[in-house]
């Protein structure tokens, strides 16, 4: 375990997993469970050859927020671009259940999850699906106690399977560098060709995926600048008494209400759907 000290930047997203899950937390109450001097490594990827990390690019922390019990887990998008195997996948599923196990023993306390990942680790497939389907599960075990909180930040964004356990969360925070969807635009690029979606045009894409684009479709719920403190201040007003409405993956009637309303012919832009969901309330 580690109670060492962070620097904090201001950008949220020049910080490392380590420290973003530092920066979320109360200062000076960080604790870190299966820490790199554990060195709890992916036994799939030498064999490969490739380096493994000795965290294996997961961080699950405990400490408080607002001064109540917290359990932070990240992904480090640094690594194998936060690709999730069968030993990260591992811990920050079972971070996410032993709150669940709290929260049915009495013990109250709140998850945040920081993600920055483009989903499974190919390396590892069925693994990495494995571990994600049990993270998925967590999700919504947890999310019958407790409002789940879920930050997309950095440039990598949150892709695949992972995608799917932000859609999980009862709010999500997203910074406007943040990127949200099921299949990255390289992916789209490769299946589809470019002239469904050219993934070297920025502008594009992220008037797509972008953070302010999945807010304002209401896929995201708080749109923060790549900022430290307000990525801080959104985690703690997701907790606040009063907000938390159905998790968006509940609201099944507002979703086939939206896809009733749209007609495949149609090329909709992304102000076409901001216009339709305009409405619609959480």
């Amino acid at each position: 375990m580690s109670t060492s000290a962070v620097v904090l930047a201001d950008a949220f997203t020049e910080l490392s997993a380590r420290e973003r899950a530092h920066a979320v937390l109360d200062r000076g109450t960080f604790r870190e469970l299966l820490g790199p001097f554990d060195r709890l490594e992916s036994p799939h990827l030498a064999p490969q050859g490739i380096v493994p990390q000795s965290d294996d690019g997961a961080v699950v922390a405990r400490g408080t927020i607002s001064g109540e019990r917290a359990v932070v887990v990240a992904v480090d998008g640094r690594f194998q671009g936060g690709g999730i195997g069968e030993v990260n996948g591992a811990k920050l599923a079972a971070g996410l259940e032993l709150a669940a196990q709290d929260w049915e023993n009495g013990a109250p306390i709140r998850p945040v999850l920081l993600l920055e990942t483009g989903g499974i680790r190919l390396q590892e497939a069925n693994l990495g699906l494995l571990a994600i389907a049990d993270l998925h599960a967590a999700i919504v075990r947890l999310r019958q106690y407790t409002p789940v909180v879920g930050v997309v930040a950095g440039m990598v964004g949150c892709f695949g399977g992972m995608g799917i356990a932000a859609g999980l969360c009862t709010d999500l925070v997203m910074i406007r560098q943040g990127r949200l969807g099921l299949n990255g635009p390289e992916v789209i690029e490769q299946e589809a060709g470019v002239e469904e979606l050219d993934s070297r045009d920025r502008a594009m894409v992220w008037s797509v995926i972008g953070g302010e684009q999945r807010t304002a479709a209401r896929l995201a719920d708080l749109l923060v600048d790549d900022d430290t403190a307000a990525v801080r201040d959104a985690v703690r007003l997701a907790f606040e008494p009063g907000r938390a409405g159905p998790p968006r993956s509940a609201r099944v009637d507002e979703a086939l209400a939206l896809l009733d309303s749209l007609d495949p012919a149609d090329r909709l832009t992304p102000q076409d759907l901001r216009d339709k969901t305009k409405g619609q309330t959480k």
